[in-house]
């Protein structure tokens, strides 16, 4: 008899939420979406409701981490948000310590989520993960819910 032997996650799979099951860790309470996108981008598509909003290329920045031609493309683009590094580790500490929740980011598509998540592990919040397919799916699924 040959098992199948199981084959361990990969990194994204073990970052990755569906967003109905995000969903469902906000409405127990148990999780905070965070949206990553910049503030342009929000102002743009629409915000999804009940997110707190913190603009990671600017983290990425405040931290030190080197930004991408596109990154800084779209930092210059936008308007400058008031976040400092203070107000971004206060911000994540009420969330994830204090509130022992998870750390749900979500982007426009669920790339950059990815790298979010990865970021906020590597700085000791463990209950950070990824929103897969990000605002396009959250936006396809509220096109499809029906209409009062």
């Amino acid at each position: 008899m040959n098992a199948a032997v199981p084959q361990p996650a990969s990194d994204t799979e073990r970052l990755e939420i569906s967003l109905s099951s995000a969903s469902e860790l906000c409405s127990l309470g148990l999780g905070t979406m965070i949206d990553i996108r910049q503030s342009f981008e929000i102002e743009l598509k629409g915000a999804i409701p009940d997110t707190v909003h913190i603009p990671m290329f600017e983290v990425k920045r405040l931290l030190g981490h080197a930004l991408s031609e596109d990154e800084q493309f779209a930092i210059d683009t936008g308007k400058p948000t008031a976040i400092d590094a203070q107000s971004f580790f206060t911000m994540i500490n009420r969330l994830h310590h204090g509130r022992d929740n998870i750390l749900l980011c979500i982007c426009n598509s669920g790339r950059r989520s990815l790298y979010a998540a990865q970021l906020l592990r590597s700085m000791g919040y463990g209950k950070a993960l990824s929103v897969a397919g990000g605002f396009q799916a959250w936006k396809l699924l509220q096109n499809a819910a029906p209409k009062a």
